[in-house]
């Protein structure tokens, strides 16, 4: 499913779209949240205006256009078109639960001017039913799926998901984890300041262990998949989004190990999404090994 506006991005993410839907012989479902009825304003053309004019009008054309841009794209690729009375949040949300994949552009045609990314966007990567793929940046066509380990229980769907965005598109898969070597004191009582020891040695083994673990069975599942494990020690962030430059998609859970409990959306998840340099899937939920 994509959802469109009739901007510039969201046609982008037609275009995505329908190269994801030919890749997963799925059929493609174009969707318009048409806000006006609730606003109680006239949806038909004006008495003095064009005959084709009106807001309903304008509705149908948006969704014409990115119907028209999907069979330019693959001609092959089933598409479905609606336009839904109701605000773009719940709309797309609702539409989430029967849909094997989301994508959106960065910002739509309601964007405030200077945000990176929109609140559809990052709405929709926090509470869809399905993994949510963000459109921007200039992808690699050539280069690796990205993805980003945590070694978590929720993020081992990021990498099912990961493993078969690799396997669709014939792409090598770099699984990308990162550590700290976090070194001075710490607090363990009020004003009591102890020196943190650790063997660092051992720590970068365990962080190594998480990463090998977290691709272990997935490998299994794709044996025509070319992995690369790279432990980076380097802030997540910055390390995900420099690596983003020569990737063609970034997958990420949602919430990594780090995450406060009953956060929908992590800190890197958001950052990446604002800061990448390709298309951007956020992934919750669970995806059967099996």
């Amino acid at each position: 499913m994509v959802g469109v506006d009739g901007s510039p991005s969201s046609l982008d993410a037609v275009e995505t779209a329908t190269r994801e839907a030919a890749m997963r012989g799925e059929r493609l479902h174009i969707l318009h949240a048409f806000v006006w009825p609730m606003m109680n304003v006239p949806l038909g053309p004006s008495t003095v205006g064009p005959a084709d004019g009106g807001l309903k009008n304008l509705a149908e054309k948006t969704v014409q256009e990115a119907v028209e841009r999907a069979h330019r794209t693959d001609p092959s690729v089933e598409v479905v078109h609606d336009v839904v009375t109701g605000e773009p949040l719940t709309v797309l949300g609702q539409a989430s639960h029967g849909a094997t994949l989301v994508v959106v552009g960065t910002r739509g045609m309601g964007g405030f001017t200077g945000l990176l990314v929109g609140s559809v966007a990052v709405h929709l990567a926090a509470h869809a039913e399905c993994p949510v793929l963000v459109t921007r940046g200039r992808p690699d066509p050539a280069g690796p799926v990205l993805l980003a380990v945590d070694g978590s229980e929720v993020g081992d769907a990021a990498v099912g998901f990961a493993f078969e965005a690799a396997s669709l598109r014939g792409a090598e898969l770099v699984a990308l984890h990162t550590w700290n070597n976090f070194t001075g004191p710490v607090a363990s009582g009020p004003g009591v300041a102890m020196p943190l020891v650790y063997d660092v040695d051992l720590l970068r083994e365990e962080e190594e262990r998480v990463l090998h673990e977290a691709i272990a069975g997935w490998r299994e599942r794709y044996p025509d998949v070319t992995v690369r494990p790279r432990l980076v020690e380097e802030y997540t962030r910055q390390a995900l989004i420099d690596a983003s430059e020569e990737s063609q998609l970034l997958v990420a859970g949602a919430r990594g190990r780090g995450g406060f409990r009953g956060l929908l959306l992590g800190s890197v998840s958001q950052a990446l999404l604002h800061h990448a340099h390709c298309p951007v899937a956020v992934v919750r939920g669970s995806m059967p090994r099996s």
